[in-house]
């Protein structure tokens, strides 16, 4: 018997820089374990709809041999909700905007990131929109980790 694979979706404030390269890092580890799933992200602001990554998060993806930059932003919609397994917030702000609007009969699982990661429960991503290619670099590690953490508990 096989067990379907869930579809994931990572929420950030603009879909812009963290979400996209969370989106990124686990549809790099779902292709290192040959794994076929539904990954995409979102942000709980709407006002970057249908741009492309941040440039320096396109760059920090390009830099780990990731093309982003055909990604587009997009707002949180009710149906994601739905159509989703596993909603993952990148800080706690955006946890608590996403628990706002989940609509009542919500099917997916709504938690924190880097509650994944051992030692950083109830952390934020660190958001490197105001910051410079270090810090882009600390996004990166810390969506990898996570990333790496959905993939040992679905091989578990």
């Amino acid at each position: 018997m096989t067990t379907a694979l869930p579809a994931i979706l990572f929420v950030c404030l603009g879909n812009i820089c963290r979400s996209p390269l969370a989106e990124a890092a686990l549809r790099t580890e779902a292709a290192r374990h040959n794994l076929n799933m539904e990954i995409d992200s979102a942000g709980t602001g709407g006002w970057h709809a249908g741009d492309p990554p941040d440039p320096r998060a396109q760059a920090t993806a390009r830099r780990h041999s990731v093309d982003i930059s055909r990604y587009q932003a997009r707002q949180v919609r009710p149906d994601d909700f739905h159509r989703f397994d596993h909603i993952f917030a990148l800080d706690p702000q955006n946890l608590a905007d996403l628990m706002r609007v989940a609509p009542s009969n919500a099917t997916a699982r709504t938690s924190l990131l880097m509650d994944l990661v051992p030692g950083r429960e109830g952390t934020a991503v660190i958001d490197p929109y105001y910051g410079d290619e270090a810090d882009f670099e600390t996004t990166w590690a810390d969506v990898t980790r996570a990333a790496r953490a959905i993939m040992e508990r679905l091989a578990g």
